[in-house]
């Protein structure tokens, strides 16, 4: 995806414009919602514009789930994961100790970025997204901008695993809403699972697995939470295979 836009600039094919956060397919508006919304409150008023390719995009996530953007769209994500591997070898080697944070402080950025937004009447989180930062480094090239998502890696590496992924990243939190209603889900089969727990240590936002922990699951089949990524990386690793990628509805019919 984004080596679309990448080709589409430097080929000047002029089809696929602009970036992540905002782009034109053949003159047709796609945003990012997280965007779309910041750029609204900040001008306090609904811009047709947005709104038309901020739909675009809704539908394609409520489709796929809208945390399927993080693990299979976004190009901080993919330094995240090596930054990730990089702190689990200093873990192993007793370098560096991971610091765990209240997630719940994610929720709290959001409503901040949000108000900021309204308040100032600048889009202010836009100015440190890395994913909009990587993007159009990708593009067009890196900017003075590169040094900030530097930064965030090293607190990644030294510090917090998934740091911004988990703990700022509004969103994240912006696409899970979407994801609840999205078709495409993750299914957990109760009664196929012995709980080792191999899911859980691959997942990247473990705590949408704590369901696999014995005790946990209301019913013998289950849909993960809807700040699951998608990435399948649970599916692969479930000895068992008690955890699918399936079509919620018809997955019963088949």
């Amino acid at each position: 995806v984004n080596l679309l836009f990448v080709f589409s600039f430097w080929l000047d094919i002029q089809m696929l414009e602009g970036a992540l956060t905002a782009s034109r397919f053949v003159g047709f508006h796609l945003i990012d919602l997280n965007s779309a919304l910041q750029v609204m409150l900040a001008h306090k008023h609904i811009i047709t514009n947005l709104f038309i390719g901020t739909g675009t995009v809704l539908v394609l996530w409520v489709i796929f789930g809208g945390r399927t953007f993080c693990s299979w769209v976004c190009p901080y994500h993919l330094l995240a994961e090596w930054a990730e591997k990089i702190h689990l070898w200093l873990v192993a080697k007793k370098l560096v100790t991971d610091t765990p944070i209240d997630r719940r402080l994610r929720t709290v950025f959001w409503i901040v970025f949000a108000l900021l937004a309204v308040v100032t009447g600048y889009t202010v989180f836009e100015y440190i997204n890395p994913v909009g930062i990587v993007s159009r480094a990708l593009i067009y090239g890196p900017t003075v901008a590169v040094i900030w998502v530097i930064f965030l890696l090293g607190i990644e590496i030294f510090f917090s695993r998934r740091f911004w992924c988990r703990y700022v990243c509004p969103i994240g939190l912006t696409y899970g809403v979407t994801s609840a209603a999205a078709p495409l889900q993750i299914k957990y089969d109760l009664d196929k699972c012995v709980h080792e727990g191999e899911c859980r240590a691959v997942c990247l936002v473990p705590h949408v697995l704590e369901i696999t922990k014995m005790g946990y699951a209301s019913d013998t089949t289950e849909y993960i939470g809807p700040d699951c990524t998608r990435c399948g990386l649970c599916v692969d690793a479930c000895p068992q295979k008690a955890l699918s990628f399936t079509v919620r509805g018809l997955d019963k019919i088949v």
